[in-house]
């Protein structure tokens, strides 16, 4: 019997990437999109334009502010699956629109688990809630399932709320409800906003001539790097295992925003140095001493998270997950899609 997954930001990165991989295994997908005045299908647009796949693709018009939506489309469609991959995902913007964040983030996961519970598909429907390494805050390194939360943001305080959330309904109402706190993913699909993405980008049109120089926020923060492409794979695994419970996935490796940006650089055969402290600090071709890269405060974050490094051991013994992709393969995948689409 083909099994029906619900997947909230199916035009994300991670929801594009998990639609890929499901639709390889022959699940219906069920995907849900925000109303746009614009195009925002670019992630997925593979499958509308592959008739073998649309039959078995249903997407859905849905916000996580709605609860009416949600508890409609989740009763049309009984789904077996649900990934809750929906959310306001920027953590700078979290500050600028706290009340947005909270709303969607916290309040979307708990309409959705209410939504299970009124419609007593607890024996039916497992679900995956998409948590963050953000909730970890400044605390001990590297960060566990058992590690403190200390969340910094609007973003990670709603995430945490969401994370508390689905543990709660597991254990109130037996639904098989899992946190997967994924550290940082990118991958060519990853949004232009985040910094891993506008490196890459910015980088690629240093390359084609097209500008002159970026500007980053803290080229300091250390942050654990994996691709998408080998967590989504986790969010599966998560829902086929035979106890509910919550994991950490990362890589166990932390990199600076400054090492990034170098390693950008360096596929395209440009060797950085860095000269100045804090605001005043550049990025520079150490062979022309032409300035690629500057600082802008506006990038700052009010409270900022200095170094996040998971621990995804839990992982690695029960789910026989482990990332197969590593930091440089990452930057470089990254690069080669960027110079070809500026190109």
């Amino acid at each position: 019997m083909t099994k029906k997954a619900l997947i909230t930001g199916i035009t994300g990165q991670d929801g594009s990437h998990l639609c890929d991989f499901l639709m390889e295994k022959g699940y219906k997908i069920i995907g849900l999109k925000r109303r746009s005045s614009s195009f925002n299908t670019k992630r997925i647009d593979h499958i509308y334009n592959d008739i073998s796949q649309t039959k078995n693709f249903i997407p859905y018009y849905g916000d996580l502010t709605d609860s009416s939506n949600i508890l409609r489309v989740i009763q049309s469609t009984q789904p077996d699956e649900i990934y809750n991959l929906a959310a306001q995902s920027h953590v700078h913007t979290s500050f600028e629109i706290p009340e947005y964040s909270a709303n969607a983030d916290a309040l979307g996961t708990l309409r959705i688990l209410e939504a299970i519970r009124v419609l007593k598909l607890q024996k039916k429907t497992k679900f995956y809630q998409a948590s963050t390494s953000e909730i970890f805050g400044n605390t001990e390194i590297p960060q566990s399932e058992k590690t403190p939360f200390r969340p910094r943001s609007p973003y990670a305080i709603a995430k945490l709320y969401a994370y508390w959330t689905t543990v709660n309904y597991r254990e109130a109402y037996k639904i098989f409800a899992v946190n997967g706190i994924l550290f940082n993913h990118e991958g060519p699909r990853r949004g232009e906003t985040f910094v891993s993405r506008k490196v890459t980008r910015a980088v690629a049109e240093i390359y084609h001539k097209k500008r002159k120089f970026f500007t980053l926020g803290n080229l300091n923060a250390k942050r654990d790097w994996g691709s998408a492409k080998d967590y989504v794979r986790s969010m599966w695994l998560m829902l086929k295992a035979k106890k509910p419970s919550d994991y950490v996935i990362a890589t166990g490796k932390s990199y600076t925003v400054k090492k990034f940006v170098e390693e950008a650089f360096k596929y395209i055969g440009v060797k950085i140095s860095w000269k100045g402290k804090g605001i005043n600090e550049v990025g520079i071709d150490k062979k022309t001493g032409h300035i690629y890269v500057k600082v802008d405060p506006k990038y700052f974050r009010p409270t900022e998270v200095f170094e996040l490094r998971g621990d995804a051991s839990k992982a690695k013994k029960e789910l026989k997950w482990k990332p197969s992709t590593n930091f440089k393969e990452l930057v470089a995948e990254m690069m080669e899609h960027d110079l070809n689409e500026i190109k």
